[in-house]
């Protein structure tokens, strides 16, 4: 097994490389499995960020319009406790502008929000989300793993996200044509699932499809109470 960190290099079947914001819309190709962000976090930040306990990272979920993100995650920081300072500023804008930039791509009105400090194994496994779309972004350690299997095994070669590198990818209800088998997980956390103090802060925006609105509609109303 290969574990290869860096967007720069060949990459799988399906999965494109944008240099910058306007790339992101090679994600709308047929073809295209996954769209990797290939940009750099300011180090400062990642300084900071590796600095901060688990336990005033921000933390929680909502269904919102993509323009109240800015707001919500504001509170989610407050809530946490998260120190303020010019690297909080510059996260609450990049959380709200990669959440626009995804319901512009993606063509909705609404979507899910989720911050989390994952301190767990529990998406250690390669899998295929049952949804139409996702955009994650790491914004602490190791970014969103990913790799080639078309009988549903662990990929022979495990491509990383690099950290603050936002990857879209796409879910079974949205396959690319032709199938290239993309599969992707969360890193596995080192201490045999206990809690590291290299834990992940990670931004996860989903699409819905037309036949999930009735179901979302439910969640929204206790949802959006984070707004």
């Amino acid at each position: 097994m290969n574990i290869v960190t860096r967007a720069a290099v060949a990459q799988p079947a399906g999965v494109s490389i944008a240099r910058d914001a306007r790339g992101l819309e090679s994600f709308r190709d047929p073809a295209c499995a996954a769209t990797i962000w290939d940009r750099e976090m300011p180090s400062d930040v990642i300084s900071w960020l590796d600095e901060l306990a688990s336990e005033v990272l921000p933390n929680g979920r909502a269904a919102l319009q993509a323009q109240a993100v800015s707001h919500t995650v504001l509170r989610l920081c407050n809530i946490a406790g998260m120190p303020n300072g010019w690297q909080r500023d510059w996260l609450i804008v990049d959380i709200a502008d990669l959440a626009r930039r995804f319901a512009d791509l993606m063509q909705v009105a609404y979507v899910r929000l989720r911050l989390r400090a994952v301190t767990t194994n529990a998406c250690r496994k390669f899998h295929l989300d049952a949804i139409t779309g996702r955009l994650v972004c790491t914004y602490r350690a190791t970014g969103t793993q990913y790799g080639t299997s078309m009988r549903g095994e662990d990929p022979e070669h495990i491509f990383t996200a690099p950290t603050g590198a936002p990857i879209l990818l796409r879910g079974s209800l949205w396959p690319p044509n032709p199938t290239v088998g993309l599969l992707y997980r969360s890193p596995r956390l080192r201490g045999r699932g206990k809690p590291v103090s290299s834990s992940f802060l990670t931004q996860s925006l989903i699409r819905r499809t037309r036949s999930e609105r009735k179901s979302w509609a439910k969640q929204l109303a206790t949802e959006t109470a984070l707004q």
